[in-house]
């Protein structure tokens, strides 16, 4: 019974190890885009922000990926989705206050701030679960 429930724990947890390669990786092959939503409040140069949330997301979907670590590695990713909310915050901000932005893209913007409650619902869900 126990082998049943890890397998249902590690498919969500390889997803979530998915999403934060995908994530880690674009940050470092197309920094850009990542620079103009770190909230200009925060000291020093964006690409250093850049770089650094790339790093913690490689680092966060290894953990995630390792059965060993996955419990680990599920707090993570909870806390990694809670520390890049004020960029989501700042990437809304940006969109609702841009003239060159659409209606759509505005919505779109907005809508999709209240999804990193399931990703941190799900990351703690997978934790739980690796134990």
């Amino acid at each position: 019974m126990a082998q049943i429930e890890n397998d249902n724990g590690r498919r969500p947890a390889l997803a979530l190890a998915a999403l934060l390669f995908g994530s880690g990786v674009l940050h470092f092959a197309m920094p850009k885009p990542w620079d103009s939503i770190v909230p200009p409040a925060l000291p020093g140069p964006a690409r250093t922000y850049t770089y650094a949330s790339g790093v913690a997301e490689l680092g966060v979907a290894a953990a995630l990926a390792v059965p060993r670590t996955r419990g680990f590695g599920g707090r993570l990713a909870a806390l990694l989705f809670i520390a890049v909310f004020p960029a989501n915050i700042q990437f809304t901000v940006d969109k609702l206050r841009s003239k060159k932005a659409s209606p759509v893209v505005k919505a779109g913007a907005v809508l999709r701030l209240p999804l990193q409650l399931p990703l941190i619902t799900q990351a703690l869900k997978v934790s739980r679960q690796a134990r």
